[in-house]
C-alpha cells in the first residue's frame, strides 16, 4: 500500500504547481471578516426601516423600501457573479461590495429625505446580494468537490450568527441610548457604527482574503450549482429575509427556459403557484411590520429588535429538528403544517394587541408569537428544497431550485409593497390579508401532498 496523501494537497494538487497551491491553502480567517460584515448587515436590516419610520416615512413608502431592498439583491448577484466567474477577481469584488455597503449605510445615516433613504437601502442590499456568489466561490478554494456542501454550511453559519449578532447589537444600542440621545440620534449613531463595522470588515478582508487567481475553479461552474442544489441548510437571516441572491445566480446561471418549460410537471407548477402565494403573504406581513410595532404599538427600537431577534433564533435552533422531521415524515405534509401555523400567527400579532393593549403581558405574548413565526419558518425553509427536488425531474432540479429562490424573492418584494399600501387602511386588515395569502398557499401545498404519489410518478416520467 502506498503512503496516503494529505487531503488538502489531493484536492488541488492536480491543477496547480506546489508554490501556487501553498498560496491557495489559506486559512478560513476571512470568514471572520465576513461574519463582522454580517453583524452590520443584520443590524441595518431592521435599523433602516425603523429609522425610516422615525423620520416620518409612511407605511406605503415603508413597503416600497422593503420591496426595493428585496429586489435589489438579485441584479447585484448576477452582475458580480458573472464578473467573478469570468475574471477570477473575487478578492477585489468582495472589497468593492463591502465598500459599497459601508457607503450606502453612511448615506442613509446622513439624510432625512425619504427617497434618498430608499435609494441608499437599495444600494446596501444590492451590495449584500452582489457579494453572495463571490463568497460561494471563495469558500470552495482548496476543498474537494464532495466537501462543498459542508463548506457552504460553514459560510452560512458564520454569516447567520453574525446576522443574529447584529440584531443583538441593535437591541443593546437602541435600548441603552434612545433615552439619553433620543430615538432618531441613537438610530443614526448606530448607522454610523454599522458603516464603521463594514469598513473594519473590508480592512480585515484585505489581509485575510485568498490571493486572486483567474485560473481557479474555472471548470467548476456547473458543478458548483449542483453542489448548492444539494446544500439545503439556510442561515439565521432566513427567518425574516428569505431571499438568497447567491442561490439565484448559481442555480439559474444555465437556465434554458424552453427546455425547462418542456419538463415542468403539473405538480411542480402547482407548487410554484403556492410559493408565489405564501411568499407574497410573508411580504405583506414583514413589509409594514416595523411601522406597526413602533408607531401603533409604541414599542421602542430595542423592543422591536428583540422581537425580530427571538424570531430569528427560533428558526436557528429549530433548523436541525425540522431537518430530522423531514427525514421521517412527508415533507409536503410538514410544510402544510408550517404554513397553517403562519397563516394563524400573522393575524395573531394584531389580535394580541387588541386583547392586551400596551401591556407587559401583551409584549410577552407577542414574543411567543414571534418565536412561533420563526419556528414555522424553519419547517417551511427546510422542507421547500426537498419538495422542489422531489417534484422536479432530475435534469432540471438545479434550475427548479433557482426558480424557487427567484420566485420567493419576487413575491416577497411585491407583497411588501402591497402590505405598505394595505396598512393605510389598517394593520388588522393587512395582517389578515397576509394570513389569507399564506392560507391559500397552504391549501395548494396540501393539494400537492394529496397528489404526492402521482406527482412523484410525473417527475419520473418527465425525466424519462
Amino acid at each position: 500500500m502506498g503512503r496516503r496523501r494529505p487531503p488538502a494537497r489531493r484536492s488541488v494538487g492536480a491543477l496547480f504547481s506546489p508554490p501556487i497551491e501553498q498560496r491557495l491553502m489559506t486559512s478560513d480567517r476571512w470568514l471572520y471578516a465576513w461574519a463582522v460584515g454580517s453583524v452590520a448587515l443584520g443590524a441595518a436590516s431592521l435599523l433602516v426601516p425603523l429609522y425610516f419610520v422615525t423620520i416620518g416615512g409612511s407605511t406605503l413608502l415603508l413597503g416600497v423600501l422593503a420591496g426595493v431592498a428585496a429586489a435589489a439583491g438579485a441584479p447585484g448577484a448576477i452582475i458580480f457573479g458573472r464578473i467573478a466567474d469570468r475574471t477570477g477577481k473575487r478578492r477585489s469584488l468582495v472589497l468593492l461590495a463591502l465598500a459599497l455597503a459601508a457607503g450606502a449605510t453612511a448615506l442613509v445615516s446622513l439624510s432625512e429625505r425619504q427617497w434618498l433613504v430608499i435609494a441608499g437601502n437599495a444600494l446596501l442590499w444590492f451590495a449584500a446580494g452582489a457579494v453572495a456568489p463571490v463568497l460561494t466561490l471563495l469558500v470552495t478554494v482548496g476543498s474537494p468537490e464532495r466537501d462543498w456542501p459542508k463548506r457552504f454550511a460553514t459560510l452560512n453559519r458564520y454569516q447567520g450568527w453574525g446576522w443574529a449578532g447584529g440584531l443583538v447589537l441593535g437591541l443593546a444600542w437602541t435600548a441603552l441610548l434612545s433615552g439619553p440621545l433620543g430615538t432618531e440620534f441613537a438610530q443614526r449613531t448606530l448607522l454610523w457604527v454599522c458603516a464603521g463595522v463594514l469598513v473594519a470588515a473590508a480592512l480585515s478582508a484585505t489581509a485575510w482574503l485568498p490571493v486572486e487567481t483567474a485560473a481557479l475553479d474555472r471548470p467548476r461552474r456547473n458543478r458548483l450549482a449542483d453542489a448548492i442544489a444539494r446544500s439545503r441548510r439556510l442561515p439565521v437571516r432566513s427567518a425574516t429575509f428569505p431571499v438568497g441572491p447567491g442561490r439565484v445566480y448559481w442555480l439559474t446561471r444555465s437556465l434554458r427556459p424552453r427546455a425547462f418549460a418542456d419538463r415542468l410537471t403539473p405538480a411542480l407548477s402547482l407548487y410554484f403557484g403556492a410559493v408565489a402565494c405564501f411568499f407574497a403573504g410573508f411580504g405583506v406581513f414583514w413589509g409594514p411590520l416595523p411601522s406597526y410595532l413602533s408607531t401603533t404599538l409604541g414599542y421602542d427600537s430595542g423592543t422591536v429588535f428583540a422581537l425580530y431577534l427571538v424570531s430569528s433564533l427560533g428558526s436557528a435552533v429549530c433548523y436541525g429538528g425540522a431537518g430530522r422531521l423531514a427525514e421521517q415524515y412527508d415533507v409536503t405534509g410538514l410544510q402544510t403544517g408550517g404554513l397553517l401555523a403562519r397563516a394563524v400567527l400573522h393575524p395573531a400579532v394584531a389580535v394580541v394587541a387588541a386583547l392586551f393593549p400596551l401591556t407587559a403581558l401583551g409584549l410577552a405574548v407577542n414574543g411567543v408569537v414571534f418565536v412561533g413565526i420563526g419556528v414555522a419558518w424553519a419547517v417551511i425553509a427546510v422542507t421547500a428544497a426537498s419538495i422542489v427536488t422531489r417534484l422536479a425531474p432530475p435534469p432540471i432540479r438545479g434550475q427548479a431550485l433557482g426558480l424557487y429562490t427567484a420566485l420567493s424573492g419576487l413575491a416577497s418584494g411585491v407583497g411588501s409593497v402591497a402590505g405598505g399600501w394595505l396598512a393605510g387602511y389598517g394593520f388588522a386588515l393587512t395582517f389578515g390579508v397576509a394570513g389569507g395569502f399564506v392560507l391559500v398557499g397552504a391549501a395548494l401545498v396540501a393539494v400537492v401532498w394529496w397528489r404526492s404519489p402521482r406527482a412523484t410518478a410525473e417527475g419520473v416520467a418527465a425525466a424519462d
